[in-house]
């Protein structure tokens, strides 16, 4: 089977981002398929391509995926209409590819909405089978966070999702609640798969060298929030926590924010002017030396911005991470991630919005190592158990089979 698979973000391990198209593409090969991706120039991403662009594009064979980079470049700082337009100019020439390109079976996931599009004109103009990824509910979080206000936006979004969803033969759903929004817009769910975000075993798993950034002593409580730095976010809400730990005394929990986006800057200037020396930035790093940061950390922070539709609707990267680096996670929202971690053991799930709680939080984490510890061993059993990264990828990999299909 040949697959033609969009991913926007796309990268492999040597980029700081998620990896989940990798994986997934590599299992393809795997079970014998062959796999064509399709993506862009993501600041956070690497494909391993360093020759330059021609006829803005650059293709060549990466761990036996045939990659097809576009010279589309994005970032997070980017603003609202230049990521517009870049996602627009993406899905333009994806469609291209989608009647150029020689396969069986359509792939695209999210974000953003519109890298759909290729599969939507594939479906009905090509007649071939289309599997669409949902890793966020769109327009619905945007809107609720009020990054997009604008009516005739939201309705055209709206629009593109419900079309999305109509065009695609099968969906997937990286959460328990975005299979239930997919359903909502009329899905059957025999037609829905559930396949989370997972854990790659294989590199936080293993032994790798330990590393702590300067500033942070060995004895230090080091709590890592590794991850974008943007709205959604809600990142503010660990400086609030560090204000609190600092007027309570507590010099040696430190926080480490690791990663990019366009509140960087914001927060490291408030961090500077609140005189918060407890909390530290770091660049983005690469999976491998993720790892070796993972292996000295003793909390992982899962932060997003109390905003309900994230509740159900997320399911992300960093989540698993910490999971498979068997750390204990700290999560301040609730949802089905903050319930695993009350029903598992191995983490806090504290209030939203409360620097009270969430200090709290830390002060029992350093003045229990051994309890801390146990929660790291329930993290890893979890990880190993529910969410191995090659365990879901099988099921990733039937689920693409069964729509090679769906058209005869």
């Amino acid at each position: 089977m040949r697959v033609l698979y969009f991913h926007q973000h796309f990268s492999t391990p040597s980029g700081s981002t998620g990896i989940r198209s990798y994986e997934m593409a590599r299992r393809l090969i795997d079970r014998g398929h062959s796999v064509t991706m399709v993506c862009g120039s993501y600041g956070g991403g690497g494909t391993g391509f360093c020759e330059k662009f021609v006829d803005g594009k650059r293709r060549g064979i990466i761990d036996h995926i045939d990659v097809i980079e576009l010279d589309l470049a994005y970032s997070n700082s980017d603003g609202f209409f230049r990521r517009a337009r870049t996602f627009l100019r993406f899905a333009g020439r994806g469609v291209a590819l989608a009647f150029s390109e020689q396969y069986d079976v359509i792939f695209a996931t999210t974000t953003p909405l519109t890298a759909g599009i290729p599969g939507i004109f594939s479906r009905w103009l090509r007649r071939k089978p289309f599997v669409f990824e949902v890793r966020d509910l769109w327009p619905e979080l945007p809107k609720a966070m009020g990054v997009i206000t604008n009516p005739f936006v939201l309705w055209a979004m709206s629009v593109l999702e419900w079309l999305s969803y109509r065009s695609a033969t099968r969906c997937i759903g990286l959460s328990p609640g975005i299979v239930d929004g997919i359903a909502k817009r009329g899905v059957d769910r025999n037609r829905i798969a559930l396949v989370p975000n997972g854990c790659d075993l294989e590199i936080f798993g293993r032994d790798v060298e330990a590393w702590r950034p300067e500033g942070i002593a060995v004895d230090d409580l080091m709590v890592v929030f590794a991850g974008t730095h943007g709205i959604a976010n809600g990142l503010d809400a660990v400086l609030n926590a560090a204000v609190e730990l600092k007027r309570r005394g507590r010099t040696d929990i430190k926080l480490l924010l690791i990663g990019q986006g366009a509140l960087k800057p914001e927060l490291q200037a408030r961090a500077t002017a609140e005189r918060l020396d407890n909390v530290l930035f770091h660049p983005p790093v690469n999976k491998a030396q993720l790892a070796g940061l993972m292996a000295a950390t003793d909390v992982g922070m899962q932060i997003l911005a109390n905003i309900p539709a994230f509740y159900y609707g997320t399911s992300p990267n960093k989540f698993f991470d910490y999971l498979a680096a068997g750390l204990p996670i700290l999560n301040n929202y609730p949802g089905w991630l903050a319930s695993l971690i009350e029903n598992q053991g191995c983490g806090f799930a504290i209030a939203p919005d409360d620097p009270g709680a969430f200090a709290d939080a830390l002060e029992a984490a350093a003045s229990d190592r051994v309890a801390l510890r146990e929660m790291g061993r329930r993290s890893l059993a979890l990880a190993r158990s529910d969410f191995d990264r090659a365990k879901l990828s099988e099921r990733f990999v039937d689920w693409l089979e069964m729509a090679k299909d769906d058209l005869k």
